[in-house]
């Protein structure tokens, strides 16, 4: 396993937001996390990286390739966040400085995690742009000038940049219409064949899971109500939050269900 999660619970002063989640995620899964909004799907993702607020308590333990990373220091998380384990956010927008060019965020993130002469960095970031059927030129507009599709493609070459190990999608075609979301998604899934990497994608879409999920684990009210192969939950689903969801999805109607197989 790459990902570990046990008995992970996270509270406030006032409530358990999530409480006792165990997970595990396998080198090379699409690992989909379900559940409505509220449900802790954000949070627990969070907390994988240390971004949580600190008035939030953590109890469990977070184990990514047999390290603890509850037991790191905020420097050393940091050495691990962006370059082994990389985010990708709802927020898309929120994850750049207005008035800072494209190519100076790409700059910025390898001066961070490499060594790289400035002529590779460029070299790299015009590559990784390229890499998610973007052209050159973006590389010296503002993140203002690109539409929403463009933008979100720029931040999977980001988090991608350094070829990580995991990358956590956290409802990343939520802003987008459907046209451009699946093109994201197709592009995703697309850097992960190349790369190898593991995908934790927290969403609520069934259409999206149905899709690209490998093994999906569904959450509720901060507890994980089932977890299992694609297949197995979306044939015969066990728990009754998970048939009534799967029941209401309107993705399942007869004769839509195998033509948006990925495999």
């Amino acid at each position: 396993m790459i990902l570990s999660l046990e008995g992970m619970t996270i509270r406030s002063e006032s409530k358990i937001i999530v409480d006792q989640v165990s997970l595990s995620i396998r080198e090379g899964d699409w690992f989909a996390l379900v559940g409505a909004s509220g449900s802790g799907k954000s949070i627990l993702s969070q907390s994988i990286g240390q971004l949580l607020p600190s008035q939030l308590q953590i109890e469990g333990s977070i184990t990514f390739k047999e390290q603890d990373l509850l037991k790191l220091s905020a420097k050393e998380i940091r050495k691990v966040r962006g370059k082994k384990i990389a985010y990708i956010f709802q927020d898309y927008q929120g994850s750049f400085t207005p008035f800072r060019k494209i190519g100076q965020h790409f700059d910025e993130y390898l001066r961070v995690h490499t060594q790289s002469a400035k002529r590779t960095r460029y070299e790299q970031a015009i590559e990784a742009l390229e890499s998610v059927g973007l052209a050159e030129d973006l590389y010296h507009r503002y993140p203002f000038q690109l539409s929403g599709g463009q933008l979100q493609r720029v931040a999977i070459a980001l988090a991608l940049l350094l070829s990580p190990d995991l990358v956590i999608a956290d409802e990343i075609t939520t802003a987008l219409d459907s046209v451009s979301g699946h093109r994201v998604l197709e592009m995703l899934a697309k850097k992960q064949k190349e790369t190898g990497c593991s995908i934790l994608f927290i969403t609520h879409d069934w259409r999206h899971v149905r899709r690209y999920a490998d093994r999906l684990a569904i959450m509720k009210d901060g507890s994980i109500v089932e977890t299992g192969g694609k297949h197995r939950i979306l044939d015969h689903p066990q728990h009754e939050y998970t048939k009534q969801l799967i029941k209401t999805a309107p993705i399942f109607e007869k004769g839509l269900r195998s033509g948006l197989d990925r495999s």
